[in-house]
């Protein structure tokens, strides 16, 4: 059964839904459920809800859609929702059923799921848009499409159906791009959490450890501290590995003399943090790893510097490439002048991706980067990353001292009125901060 919520959070749920209905004018959502996957055989992965689903309701379980409209004479938010049934909940768990659909989720009405099929064309009739995301292979597109068609059969009867299917993201999405207090606080509690994570992180690290005894501690630190699950799948690469972006296997071992990029975060509440550090697993920075430590972290703090409204992310990101390209030249990785560096994009040998991405519910969260073909002003409200990284590879054409060096730093930045405000500044990043915390 979904998690009962306070008071407080389901007002919260139900004014996001008048926001929603407000913004797409006349006309009928649905959203359905996050549908089950299956692991293997019998076996179902961990189950999480879809994030749209859940922003609009709080409701946990599987087999479920959301039904909002402003057209009906008494009903505007409606769940259609698995029945209860003793048998079932004995071996899966409490459901809230129709019953607890209304009583704690605070929707109008509810309505088992098999009767999904009978009363959606009756919400849907006389309607001009649908706002449905179609297209995307969920299982309740067959649904959805077989109520149009039912409803189209009644058009001999003054009936009509929708003539419109509109995408319900580009009006949810704005939504979910800009954080309200209530989530800024949530993210601040993520971020804490994967605070601790970090710090046990570099604590517990050590040549002759393994990648995945670190990345079990951040897991368990995680699930003490409240947490569900990971944001996403942990990067834990020592040595080489932390040269690969996305790297995943997390099973080498550690050695003297090697940097540990770990990229890890919690989700909490159905917020995500997301955060990189890099730090020497016997507890000191080589002259060279230091020296392309020291110039990731001029580039971030350089491109948080740029984070305020009316910034784009262009402009962060363009920050953080000046950096590290005039930095790459001066330790002689790359030839200059930085002009031609950064019009010819040389640096990306060495620094590939972007700089940002938005962050919230989703770790690569929702939301437009680009308004009419251009990028977006940053607004109050929006959470981005700011991750530079450096990466020589083992065999890239430099100088021997520096290749197989990674070097990723990243924090969680909320625009603020007045410039901008780091949720994750206490995660140790500073290299004698570093040094002095694993040596303690």
């Amino acid at each position: 059964m979904s998690a009962t919520p306070d008071a407080a959070s389901v007002k919260r749920f139900a004014e996001r839904r008048a926001r929603f209905l407000d913004a797409i004018g006349p006309g009928v959502a649905v959203f359905p459920a996050a549908p089950v996957f299956i692991r293997n055989n019998d076996v179902e992965h961990s189950y999480r809800q879809d994030s749209d689903f859940h922003y609009l309701t709080g409701f946990e379980e599987p087999e479920s859609v959301l039904v909002l409209t402003n057209r009906h004479p008494e009903h505007r938010a409606i769940l259609f929702v698995r029945p209860r049934n003793k048998e079932r909940e004995i071996w899966d768990g409490p459901r809230a059923g129709v019953e607890g659909a209304v009583e704690h989720f605070g929707v109008d009405a509810a309505f088992t799921l098999d009767e999904l099929p009978e009363k959606l064309p009756d919400y849907l009739a006389d309607v001009d848009r649908l706002h449905a995301a179609v297209g995307q292979g969920h299982p309740f597109e067959q649904t959805l499409f077989e109520a149009l068609r039912a409803l189209r059969g009644r058009a001999r009867r003054g009936v009509a159906a929708p003539t419109e299917i509109v995408d319900p993201a580009k009006a949810l999405h704005e939504m979910r791009l800009r954080k309200d207090e209530a989530e800024v606080a949530l993210m601040r509690r993520a971020a804490e959490l994967t605070r601790d994570a970090h710090v046990e992180a570099m604590k517990v690290a050590a040549p002759g450890r393994h990648e995945y005894e670190v990345d079990a501690e951040m897991a368990r630190i995680f699930r003490l501290g409240g947490s569900a699950r990971p944001a996403y799948d942990s990067i834990v690469g020592s040595g080489p590995n932390a040269t690969i972006l996305h790297y995943r296997a997390n099973d080498r071992r550690m050695e003297e003399g090697d940097l540990l990029l770990i990229d890890a975060g919690c989700e909490l509440d159905y917020y995500a943090a997301d955060v990189t550090r890099t730090f020497p697993v016997s507890g000191s920075f080589t002259p060279p790893q230091r020296a392309l430590y020291e110039l990731c972290l001029r580039s971030q703090l350089a491109a948080i510097e740029a984070v305020k409204p009316g910034a784009t992310l262009d402009d962060v990101h363009d920050a953080a490439v000046k950096v590290i390209a005039a930095g790459l030249i001066e330790l002689g990785l790359l030839e200059g002048p930085l002009e031609k560096c950064i019009e010819e994009q040389t640096y990306r040998a060495f620094f590939m991706h972007k700089t940002s991405h938005w962050l919230g519910m989703d770790v690569h969260d929702v939301g437009a980067y680009f308004v009419r073909g251009e990028p977006r002003p940053l607004e109050p409200g929006f959470v981005l990353t700011i991750e530079p990284g450096i990466y020589v590879g083992v065999d890239a054409d430099v100088d021997e001292k520096w290749r197989g060096i990674g070097i990723r730093i990243e924090d969680d930045v909320l625009v603020t009125e007045d410039g901008h405000r780091n949720l994750t500044e206490d995660i140790p990043k500073d290299p004698d901060e570093i040094e002095a915390l694993m040596k303690g």
